[in-house]
């Protein structure tokens, strides 16, 4: 037998000769792409054109996900099928025509933008992708060309600060399934919610700061405002409103210490609701109508939840949002932007990432 393949065929099963260590090969083996190390950041997802087609193929991937619909499947899929996909997809192409970027969506392109930030920061000794839970490129072909790349240990990265199963689990879990159909898979780890870690508390107080700082008008309320999920979630043991409720704490807390936001009133708040269940409350619309009635006239709005700017922040916070402060009395209306690939952003994000790679690298 040739000596190369006896060599491949002669170790145990479960204990392989490749690892992260310099390789010692016959010089008669044909060439081994392993021993490298890979990051797989992953965010929600993105429809590929701002067109209700797309739009469609997107939300019924999305929508289809037992991890964010908890309706049984017969139920759920007459209701999407003969109702939602008729009707939501020329008004969400709308929302996202109004924030498309010339290289795609904003989500994809800021995505993209701190995959290779990471990438700059970590060096040619780490392989940083970036993925999308739904749409492309998707968490499968990403994984795979890690895998192809010869990475045989990978950190699966979600973006999400706090842990919920309709964000954080569905990427582990499509990264599981896609594992699950490897002969030869790699070794994974996962990126742990990061809602109170200092770093995280660090970046949001310094990037906050500088934006207010930059306002041509002094708020006198500040809405940190978070994606909304059902309320039964909470009921069920979802962890994610705890982990807001925290991060809204902790930051608060930085920001109220600081002598130049004396008298600054923050307040939490939940978006995005979606269907007739009851959500987490308050609700950011009916808060931003509910200060403009007050007689709140100055109010800033950040989304420390969201990791990249999307159409959530883009076109609901920052369009929808204003015509309901100001329509409701308001007079000056902002919205922050996110971390996306700032300074304070991607030190953050190679700390917790260098962090978890730790043995590794």
């Amino acid at each position: 037998m040739h000596s190369a393949l006896h060599e491949c065929s002669a170790a145990p099963l479960g204990h392989s000769r490749v690892t992260w260590l310099p390789q010692s090969l016959p010089a008669d083996h044909p060439p081994v792409r392993s021993g490298r190390i890979g990051v797989l950041v992953v965010n929600l997802g993105t429809p590929d054109a701002p067109d209700p087609a797309s739009v469609k193929r997107y939300l019924k991937e999305f929508l289809s996900d037992p991890r964010v619909i908890e309706i049984p499947a017969i139920v759920w899929q007459v209701i999407l099928r003969g109702i939602i996909l008729n009707t939501r997809p020329s008004k969400s192409a709308e929302a996202y025509s109004k924030v498309w970027m010339k290289d795609g969506s904003p989500l994809l392109v800021i995505t993209r933008d701190q995959a290779a930030g990471l990438q700059q920061r970590l060096g040619d000794g780490v392989i940083v992708r970036h993925a999308m839970r739904y749409g492309q490129p998707s968490i499968p072909s990403q994984l795979e060309a890690l895998h192809k790349d010869g990475c045989d240990r990978i950190l699966l990265a979600p973006l999400y600060p706090q842990y919920s199963a309709a964000t954080t689990a569905t990427a582990i879990d499509k990264a599981a399934e896609t594992l699950g159909r490897m002969r030869w898979q790699p070794a994974l780890r996962t990126l742990p919610p990061y809602h109170d870690d200092p770093l995280y508390i660090d970046a949001l107080e310094a990037d906050v700061v500088r934006q207010l700082a930059a306002l041509e008008f002094r708020p006198e309320v500040l809405l940190l405002s978070f994606h909304g999920m059902p309320l039964r979630t909470l009921h069920l043991g979802d962890p994610y409103h705890c982990q807001c409720r925290k991060t809204a704490r902790l930051l608060s807390e930085r920001l109220s210490a600081r002598p130049e936001f004396t008298g600054l009133r923050i307040e939490t708040t939940f978006q995005s609701r979606f269907g007739r269940a009851q959500w987490l409350e308050p609700a950011t619309d009916d808060t931003l109508i509910a200060e403009g009635a007050r007689g709140t006239k100055r109010l800033a709005v950040a989304a420390p939840g969201f990791s990249a700017d999307c159409v959530e922040t883009l076109e609901e916070l920052a369009i929808e949002g204003r015509d309901e402060f100001l329509e409701a009395g308001g007079e000056h209306y902002a919205v922050l932007a996110c971390l996306n690939a700032s300074d304070a952003g991607m030190a953050m994000l190679e700390a917790i990432v260098r962090r978890e790679l730790a043995g590794w690298i």
